[in-house]
């Protein structure tokens, strides 16, 4: 099938609109917001009024482009989940976003210091972006790696925590640790079962006390030598494999 002139100029358009938003968000994040709509043609190789025609203003590329960056993590998401357990994709996912946030403080500070954000578009794009990191969350709740008493709404929150602390650091390597240090607190705490020793309010630590020759447990005393048996027959037997075959009658 041939090709039509409309055809190949909706095309153009789309190559034009995508190139313009990948060279408006490097800009913004090296530059700030204060990078012109004619720089940002230039740096994109089209005419300033190819910029205009698909962004009338700057406010409505920046929302463009912040549109752009969280749908990008939507798609991160649906490939997290594809690809690994719910617990990895989950904890890989929101290492990843962290990671995304790396130089993007201008872009930050606008949604943090406008009172118009979000917009129409950038608040259908968040919204995808919490349905998505609901659905990692709770997979990974239903698979016992994630704490069930923390929300989305927590997650997003400590996530930005983690992005500051991330940029704070001044060693990649260490802020990363960092990172991943409070992710933790996310886990699913491992339970505390009969065989898991445990501090008391002293902070002495111990463990249940089980039978020397059966591995019973035992019932603690609170007085005289702790028990070593169940009960007389483990504690012959016990006894007569300490004498030895030799001396059995």
């Amino acid at each position: 099938m041939t090709a039509t002139p409309q055809s190949i100029g909706r095309a153009d358009a789309r190559r034009n609109r995508v190139k313009v938003l990948a060279v408006a968000s490097r800009a913004f994040d090296e530059h700030g917001l204060d990078v012109s709509l004619g720089a940002i043609a230039r740096q994109a190789g089209v005419g300033a009024g190819t910029v205009y025609r698909h962004f009338p203003s700057k406010e409505i590329l920046l929302e463009a482009v912040l549109v752009q960056q969280v749908d990008d993590r939507v798609v991160a998401a649906r490939q997290w989940a594809a690809r690994a357990d719910p617990v990895a994709a989950f904890f890989g996912f929101l290492l990843e976003v962290v990671a995304a946030s790396h130089g993007r403080k201008h872009l930050c500070d606008a949604l943090t210091t406008e009172t118009s954000w979000p917009r129409p578009s950038l608040a259908a794009a968040a919204q995808r972006f919490r349905q998505a990191l609901d659905e990692l969350l709770h997979a990974a709740q239903q698979a016992g790696g994630v704490r069930t008493d923390v929300s989305a709404d927590d997650v997003a929150a400590l996530t930005v925590g983690c992005a500051t602390i991330w940029a704070a650091h001044r060693d990649r390597n260490g802020g990363t640790r960092m990172v991943r240090l409070a992710l933790e607190c996310l886990r699913n705490p491992a339970p505390v079962t009969e065989d898991r020793t445990f501090r008391d309010s002293l902070g002495t630590l111990h463990a249940a006390p089980r039978c020397e020759e059966c591995g019973a447990r035992l019932e603690a005393r609170s007085t005289g030598r702790p028990a070593r048996y169940c009960g007389a027959t483990c504690r012959q037997r016990a006894h007569r494999r300490r004498l030895g075959p030799a001396t059995l009658p």
